[in-house]
């Protein structure tokens, strides 16, 4: 890990989509001033649809050695220094402990799309949608955060 950059940790449920997702955009638009990171409370392996989705946007998540991981095994056992925490879920948010290695923590909710019931067209749909809101809300807490350096 490199000290010389901000730590950010985006912690969500599985750590199977949206964690996973916010991590990726963080490297791509922040990656020379942020050291991203993305953890769960219960990890499971990352969704198809958000390795699909992210490759849609030329992000692949494989080869560049995503995997879920959990907040407590890689993080708080190992005591971890943060910038940032940031639950990108409401039960991430809620049961997330309280992390005394941690800097500025942050709630960005945004909707589960595993847990949306529809077609695998619907469902494909918001994985793009929550992708794209995920991207949005990345790129300007970079520029948010470039304006007070």
């Amino acid at each position: 890990m490199n000290s010389n950059k901000v730590r950010v940790l985006f912690l969500c449920s599985q750590n199977s989509a949206r964690s996973q997702m916010a991590e990726a955009f963080l490297r791509l638009y922040g990656g020379e001033r942020f050291e991203a990171h993305s953890a769960g409370l219960e990890p499971a392996p990352i969704h198809p649809y958000t390795l699909q989705v992210m490759a849609e946007v030329g992000i692949d998540l494989v080869a560049a050695g995503h995997r879920a991981k959990s907040l407590i095994e890689e993080y708080f056992d190992k005591q971890v220094y943060l910038g940032y925490l940031i639950t990108v879920c409401s039960n991430a948010e809620a049961k997330c402990p309280i992390y005394p290695w941690g800097g500025v923590r942050e709630y960005w909710g945004f909707e589960d799309p595993a847990a949306f019931v529809g077609t695998p067209e619907e469902q494909l749909a918001k994985f793009r949608e929550v992708r794209d809101q995920i991207a949005a809300r990345v790129k300007a807490f970079v520029e948010q955060e470039g304006a007070r350096r």
